[in-house]
């Protein structure tokens, strides 16, 4: 038996590069600095910087709703290749395939928030007020499009 996964919490170093392959596929590549766990006394907190790929649906999410700076969750698996450079040599490539993204803030405020992922079967929330029932002033769970203001200590999760 074998195992490959890898899951990853950090923030993007640049804003996610967005490509198409010629079949109309898209790629995103993208590197994300992960703190490390450990501190030394007197030093600055340590990060890796680790590649990273994405594919169709989470790739243009990525690239869409995510910029420098942004956090994110990955879950995805270790794949190494190689190829062959413009001088001869054989290049080795080790990347983070992501199959799923979480967006861990929101691309307008960069607040933390759990609104926002990607992945093989899920998209980006999208508020759409148009087809939305009305509700009458007496459903106390009606806010009428508007932000309800509620503390994280008040979340059970």
């Amino acid at each position: 038996m074998s195992l490959n996964r890898s899951v990853l919490v950090g923030r993007l170093v640049r804003d996610p590069d967005l490509r198409y392959t010629p079949n109309g596929v898209a790629v995103s590549n993208f590197t994300i600095a992960v703190n490390r766990p450990f501190k030394k006394d007197g030093e600055e907190q340590q990060a890796d910087f680790i590649n990273c790929v994405a594919w169709r649906k989470p790739a243009e999410n990525l690239a869409n709703y995510m910029k420098k700076g942004s956090q994110i969750g990955i879950d995805g698996r270790i794949q190494t290749r190689t190829y062959e450079g413009q001088d001869g040599k054989t290049v080795y490539v080790t990347e983070v395939l992501a199959e799923s993204i979480q967006f861990l803030e929101s691309k307008n405020n960069g607040n933390t928030g759990r609104n926002n992922q990607t992945g093989t079967n899920t998209q980006p929330y999208q508020q759409n007020n148009q087809n939305q029932p009305n509700f009458n002033d007496s459903d106390p769970f009606s806010n009428n499009g508007q932000p309800i203001d509620i503390s994280d200590d008040m979340l059970p999760f």
